[in-house]
């Protein structure tokens, strides 16, 4: 049974997440403050964290900053009544996978949590496969029906990436941080560059993708199944 810790300060909220989450049959941890959320975090070894942004003692921010300080790589939904980009860009920035605006569907938020759970299993995966493409991380080779479509090797970097962080919303400084290295002299420009190259090759429609979703003023999404 897969664990999920819930960081929530309203009471009403949590016990709502609690009783889906459980209802769903997952294992739930609480906390209703910052600091407890935190050592449950670090001591409780959760699969999925959900994190909330106000919280009392410690913000989620901090959390979230302090968990990823600690190379611990548990997939983290923050939780948010914040709607601006600013304020998602900065979870994003400091490691959260995802973010949900409040109010939200909970069978979103369930979908998503299962979503990134699935997905972590997969993640030392040698092949992955989306629509009709294969990517062969060993071989270095992408193929579609078995046709082999040639990548640069800054374009099957991006691709690997993307693959394994499908579901995760990415600014564009964490994909510029894990493509092109953190001492790069490349900027935004670059990875839209790169982008817009790589739907070209695997975007049924690159005007209308299916695979490599823009998020306005944050960055890029993948999404192969949801």
């Amino acid at each position: 049974m897969e664990t999920v810790l819930i960081i929530e300060d309203d009471s009403t909220m949590l016990r709502g997440l609690k009783d889906n989450f459980e209802y769903a049959g997952y294992n739930v941890l609480t906390a209703s403050d910052g600091e407890a959320g935190l050592n449950a975090a670090l001591d409780g070894q959760p699969d999925l964290i959900l994190l909330d942004i106000m919280l009392p003692k410690i913000n989620g921010y901090e959390i979230c900053r302090l968990i990823r300080q600690e190379k611990i790589d548990t997939p983290i939904i923050m939780l948010s009544a914040k709607g601006q980009e600013s304020d998602i860009v900065l979870g994003l920035n400091l490691g959260a996978d995802d973010y949900v605006t409040k109010p939200f569907s909970i069978k979103e938020l369930l979908a998503r949590a299962g979503a990134f759970l699935r997905r972590r299993k997969r993640q030392e995966q040698d092949c992955y496969e989306f629509g009709e493409f294969v990517l062969d991380i060993s071989a270095c080779r992408l193929s579609k029906n078995g046709q082999q479509i040639k990548l640069s090797p800054k374009e099957f970097k991006l691709l690997d990436f993307f693959l394994k962080k499908q579901g995760k919303a990415m600014t564009r400084d964490e994909i510029l941080n894990a493509v092109w290295g953190y001492n790069s002299f490349s900027g935004h420009r670059s990875v839209d560059r790169f982008v817009t190259t790589l739907r070209n090759k695997i975007e049924p429609d690159p005007q209308n993708p299916t695979f490599i979703h823009t998020l306005r003023e944050i960055g890029y999404k993948f999404e192969s199944t949801f």
